[in-house]
């Protein structure tokens, strides 16, 4: 009987500490900072008063050594002499804080905890838990080296970005190019903990800002100042344009007389030197250098053929883009497009037009009617320089003109001295009313008479 006693206090006791749940630890890691304190917390789920407990803390450092720091029970606690200065342990719970930490204080903490009710004698529940604690130097702002610092020539060049902290234990690095997060690649090369990035070669891609992000479980991402990288590349992707004419695949056509422009861009680091070449079936010869050409469609006779050639003068490289330019009437397709833009149809041009001619008649019709006669109209022949008015009508055939008689006139008959004299006048001012208004006022024959 007294063993079957002891076997199944024994059971129970194993029984219960195996799924008994008598004392709680919130977290069984923790990230400390050095330098400063960090409380081992321990949550007890038993009433204090009905149990005696005993238990210890002790700490296994990375090397292996173990130290018993505290053994206690609820009456008293002892600390070992060397860490009484250092450690704190808390009442009534069993929770210990580390005063200041330091890289010492790594390792595991291992809480061993005898538990016995007052009204369960001779029954003991076992609890042992254990924490793991590290000690971390917060991290100091990066900085990033790049090499080379100059710029680079692409598919030529390697570049290695360094990223380093002056503090900071187990520091974890990331890679940032214009804000975008890196990965490793074909051409992206990252050391262990990526404090190293190595581009090989280097593309046309690379070009942009680079940062570095530094953290470490105690700090949060600290980032570096951007850093430049420089890249020499192109040309890329030729092309020709032009504002005037039509174009079809790398034909130009353009109207007799105008004026083209014709711009040669490609994409390139740093900016190209254009040449523009003018190709006929025998020969070539360079037209201009620029990106700019101006052609005067009536110089051509003929279609021709141009070529723009861009030069990288870094990198070395060069494209070229060759195109037709073509004089002949657009036709139908321009002209329309310019009567569309216009605000003025030819129709409405032509109307206006009409109704200006038609009053400017009716306004010297009116004048011509309605203004009253003041004296004689004086007629002279080119042909003959004869007076009218004789009775054979037959003589009267011929070609007249108004004539203006400078002066005062004594006869109503113009002789041909008169007109000798008038013809040699270069100057002449007087009009058709100055001769009426000096008619004298002898009366003469009607020429409707």
């Amino acid at each position: 009987a007294p063993c079957l006693s002891v076997c199944l206090s024994v059971c129970l006791s194993v029984c219960l500490s195996v799924s008994s749940d008598f004392i709680h630890i919130p977290s069984l890691v923790h990230h400390g900072i050095e330098g400063k304190p960090l409380l081992l917390s321990v949550e007890t789920r038993f009433p204090l008063a009905d149990a005696e407990i005993q238990g210890t803390w002790s700490h296994t450092r990375p090397s292996g050594s173990r130290t018993t720091l505290v053994t206690f029970t609820k009456q008293a606690t002892i600390t070992d002499m060397m860490y009484r200065n250092h450690l704190r342990f808390e009442k009534p719970n069993v929770s210990l804080t580390i005063k200041k930490l330091g890289q010492d204080d790594e390792g595991d903490y291992h809480l061993s905890l005898n538990i016995e009710f007052h009204n369960k004698t001779g029954l003991v529940i076992k609890e042992e838990r254990t924490v793991h604690v590290t000690v971390d130097v917060p991290v100091s702002t990066p900085v990033i080296e790049k090499n080379p610092s100059y710029a680079v020539v692409e598919d030529k060049a390697n570049v290695t970005l360094t990223c380093s902290v002056e503090r900071g234990t187990r520091v974890v690095f990331q890679w940032l190019r214009d804000n975008i997060l890196l990965g490793p690649s074909d051409r992206y090369h990252f050391s262990r903990g990526k404090a190293t990035l190595l581009i090989s070669p280097v593309r046309k891609e690379d070009k942009g800002t680079y940062r570095c992000v530094a953290s470490n479980p105690v700090s949060p991402g600290r980032h570096s100042r951007s850093v430049e990288l420089n890249v020499y590349y192109g040309p890329y992707n030729l092309e020709v344009n032009s504002g005037q004419g039509l174009r079809t695949g790398e034909v130009f056509t353009i109207n007799p007389g105008e004026l083209a422009f014709f711009e040669c861009q490609a994409d390139s680091n740093p900016p190209n030197s254009y040449v523009w070449i003018s190709k006929s079936s025998n020969s070539t010869h360079v037209i201009t250098e620029g990106p700019r050409l101006e052609v005067l469609s009536y110089r051509l006779a003929q279609a021709e053929e141009y070529l723009c050639r861009a030069f990288n003068n870094v990198t070395q490289k060069q494209d070229e883009a060759q195109f037709t330019l073509v004089v002949a009437s657009l036709g139908t397709g321009k002209e329309k497009h310019t009567q569309e833009g216009s605000s003025v149809s030819p129709l409405a041009a032509i109307t206006v037009c009409s109704l200006f001619i038609i009053g400017c008649m009716l306004l010297v019709f009116l004048r011509r009617t309605c203004h009253p006669k003041r004296g004689k109209i004086i007629w002279s022949d080119i042909k003959t320089c004869a007076s009218v008015g004789h009775e054979d009508a037959t003589e009267d055939f011929g070609i007249y003109e108004f004539v203006s008689i400078p002066g005062k006139m004594e006869s109503a008959q113009v002789s041909c001295r008169s007109l000798a004299r008038l013809e040699s006048v270069q100057d002449m001012h007087t009009t058709i009313y100055d001769v009426i208004r000096h008619d004298p006022e002898t009366p003469s024959h009607s020429l409707l008479e």
